[in-house]
């Protein structure tokens, strides 16, 4: 465990300040609201290293691709949410000295994140090479309450020092990408100015051509009463500030309120960006800090108030989920299709901020059961709204006839990731778009989706099924040659499992709902049938495929066989591996790591969780016992899937070691990378492993079943869920288990194979 961190229920906090762990710090530490999210950087003036890291949702760079071999199908540019202008900056000055805690002595050190009121505090003591000791608190808010705002509340308080101060907030546009292919800077400044009253910042991103305005004003108080002064305006060729001083002496306090108001072109017309930003900035001080900071807690209240779980007797479990709950939340509003949630959310530059499958995989479930089902419906909206450019990104490899493929890594719907055995191989990423359409309309009971969006993606998807596989005149089966499945220490094998199976699951799913929609929807059918050019013989090969997909078996050791060779391979445990050479992706080469038994994340596990209902438990104990102790989880999407497993085979210790491993995965630094940011989309997996692993809610022919455990370690966990316009509520003790209905109509559900109504 993390040893820096204190185990708190509702707060992270860190004690000391330590240098060599800054960048894992800033990560931790971030801060967003779904429009904007910034890491956890110092305000004042830092010269030691960090990753000074603000992003803006929705806004993108197209940052040209860097290959040593280019290969056909290779896209031209890699899309970037940039690093946007530094808008939280304020340094401190002494009459000839500037707070720099990576030349002042620090005393004292202690940030905190208050994940209930979503707040973040930070106070240290530190003290000058000339000898002058102040004390410094800082409070930072992006609120909740209107996206557009970003609150600083920073005080600082004299221990000896006598003499003129002053406090210079400024947004600074002269800002590097760290991770840029070119080392090219990605914002050009349009206009800035300032008066005495506000700044401000308008700036384009360059090829794009997406602009974000940047505008603040403040407050100054000396020992709580507010002062006026004549601040020194600062305009430089790519920054805007203002210095305002005062006098202080010992014991005596001086605070500055900023408040940023930021607008981007997503959401206003380029012309009128800087007006809005400046008259927001300028509306958030007239309300004043004390008004906007419980805006901001009420909107953090009504979240908790509906996603919150608790873990009675677990202080580590309860901190670590409610902290993944927090940066969910911080990371999607929900209410914008445009938008989507990269890896890394506001806390890295890892992953350029682009959509990966692990969205469908993991955030799209949690948003469906968490919340009321328009947030998981945005999030399928934004692949629909990309369905043009997956059809072209499918054409660019080949394919034909509106056969789609969806990208791997993007922003805009165009595939921007250029690693041969992903952009052409990871094809198993068309699948989980398939799955979540079908999940949503299961656990919805609500059709509409599917019959309007959901089943032109998925004619969509199939016809690139259809084209893909092969013929095998040996086997006399279908194949899937040339892939790389999720287990990425794979490349360019021949049927995975996984994706030979779920493309079957794919083809049966959509002729499911083809005569569903068909029959129940014949308007929209026909309205599908002619946008696709849809012709219902289509469905004869999909069959044929359904019907005689070769899925590698092992009937001796009855197992599901990863893929073709697998077998051929050394079989050994991860016990095998020393510690110090671990993660193996930092250590070994990745020739040793392709020769090796060991899997990053077990492809046949992913699919037995996806369709938990069509295997018995002893199918999934025989596979689990065989690929879990080759299963080093060196990626974020795998801890969990093996909890929920371990779960419905009664290997509850295992599952509560996995679950742990996934909640805490970032607070603990499991995989050593949390100085890149965080594994923000993966996080929705740990609330899954309660409410799928511990809670088994499986929902099977309409009925929704819940079959609860409890870890030894717990007393009761309670937590929330939505279910068909209804909200209800599940506790689950050493005794037994309570559900509650807070919202919606009575309802009919098993628990533990036990039909009972709930009023």
């Amino acid at each position: 465990m993390n040893k820096r961190l204190q185990v708190d229920e509702w707060n992270i906090i860190e004690e000391g300040f330590q240098a060599d762990n800054q960048r894992g710090s800033e990560s931790i530490f971030s801060l967003g609201n779904g429009r904007f999210g910034q890491r956890g950087n110092f305000e004042e003036k830092y010269s030691g290293d960090s990753l000074q890291g603000s992003y803006l949702a929705g806004i993108s760079f197209l940052d040209k691709t860097k290959v040593g071999w280019w290969k056909n199908g290779y896209p031209k540019f890699f899309s970037r949410i940039p690093n946007a202008p530094n808008w939280s900056g304020i340094h401190v000055r002494l009459i000839d000295e500037e707070i720099d805690l990576a030349m002042w002595e620090v005393e004292s050190f202690q940030r905190r994140l208050d994940m209930k009121e979503g707040i973040s505090y930070r106070d240290f003591q530190v003290t000058s090479p000339k000898g002058n000791t102040l004390k410094v608190h800082v409070e930072h808010v992006n609120s909740m309450a209107n996206p557009n705002l970003c609150l600083i509340k920073y005080s600082v308080t004299s221990v000896n020092y006598n003499g003129k101060i002053s406090l210079v907030p400024f947004i600074n546009g002269d800002v590097k990408h760290e991770t840029a292919n070119f080392n090219e800077k990605m914002w050009n400044i349009l206009r800035l100015g300032t008066s005495n009253e506000y700044a401000y910042l308008w700036a384009q991103t360059k090829h794009e051509d997406a602009q974000a305005s940047f505008a603040m004003t403040y407050q100054l108080f000396r020992n709580s009463k507010e002062i006026t002064t004549r601040p020194i305006r600062i305009e430089k060729e790519k920054a805007v500030g203002f210095s305002a001083g005062s006098d202080i002496k010992s014991n005596e306090r001086v605070t500055l309120i900023k408040y940023v108001a930021i607008t981007t072109s997503l959401y206003y017309d380029r012309q009128q960006l800087v007006d809005q930003s400046v008259a927001q900035a300028k509306e958030a001080k007239a309300k004043g800090w004390d008004a906007l900071i419980e805006g901001h807690k009420k909107i953090w209240k009504q979240i908790w108030e509906e996603s919150d779980v608790l873990i009675e007797g677990d202080c580590a479990a309860q901190q670590g989920i409610r902290y993944n709950i927090f940066q969910l939340h911080q990371s999607y509003r929900g209410d914008d299709p445009r938008l989507n949630i990269g890896s890394k959310g506001f806390t890295g530059e890892k992953y350029g901020g682009n959509t990966y499958w692990n969205t469908e995989l993991c955030c799209v479930p949690y948003f469906l059961i968490a919340s009321p089902k328009e947030i998981a419906r945005n999030l399928l909206l934004y692949r629909h709204r990309q369905l043009d450019k997956a059809i072209k990104n499918a054409q660019k490899l080949g394919f034909s006839d509106g056969a789609a493929l969806y990208p791997m890594v993007t922003i805009n719907g165009e595939e921007c990731h250029n690693e041969w055995e992903i952009t052409f191989e990871e094809i198993h990423r068309n699948y989980i778009i398939a799955y979540v359409i079908v999940l949503y309309t299961e656990m919805t009971g609500d059709k509409n989706y599917m019959a309007h969006y959901g089943l032109e993606v998925m004619i969509a998807i199939c016809r690139f099924w259809s084209q893909r596989v092969s013929f095998s005149q040996p086997k006399q089966k279908y194949v899937l040659l040339g892939v790389t499945g999720p287990n990425e220490y794979e490349n360019n094998v021949n049927n995975n499992w996984y994706t030979n199976y779920t493309c079957v699951q794919t083809l049966k799913q959509t002729i499911t709902y083809l005569e569903i929609i068909a029959h129940e929807y014949p308007e929209e059918y026909n309205i599908i049938r002619r946008k696709t050019s849809f012709q219902y013989a289509e469905t004869n090969r999909w069959k044929d495929i359904i019907d005689n997909m070769y899925l590698p078996e092992d009937e001796s050791l009855g197992v599901f066989v990863q893929n073709d060779g697998y077998l051929d391979k050394e079989m050994k445990s991860v016990t095998d591996i020393p510690e110090n050479e671990r993660p193996i992706n930092q250590h070994w080469s990745w020739d040793r790591i392709l020769r090796s038994c060991y899997i990053k994340q077990s492809d046949v596990l992913l699919a037995l969780y996806l369709h938990l209902s069509e295997f018995d438990t002893e199918t999934i104990r025989r596979n689990f016992n065989f690929y879990e102790p080759k299963t080093l989880h060196e990626s974020s999407l795998s801890p969990y899937v093996h909890s929920i497993l371990a779960s419905r085979i009664g290997e509850i210790d295992k599952a509560y070691e996995l679950f742990l491993h996934a909640t805490r995965l970032d607070l603990d630094n499991y995989n050593n990378e949390i100085n890149e940011g965080l594994h923000v989309t993966s996080m929705a997996g740990s609330w899954l492993a309660i409410v799928r692993g511990f809670a088994g809610m499986q929902l099977e022919n309409g009925t929704l079943n819940l079959s609860p455990v409890i870890p030894n370690q717990w007393q009761r966990y309670i937590f929330n869920f939505h279910f068909r316009e209804r909200l209800l509520q599940v506790e689950v003790t050493k005794n037994g288990t309570n559900i509650q209905l807070i919202k919606g109509e009575r309802i009919t559900l098993k628990v533990n194979g036990k039909e009972m109504t709930i009023e």
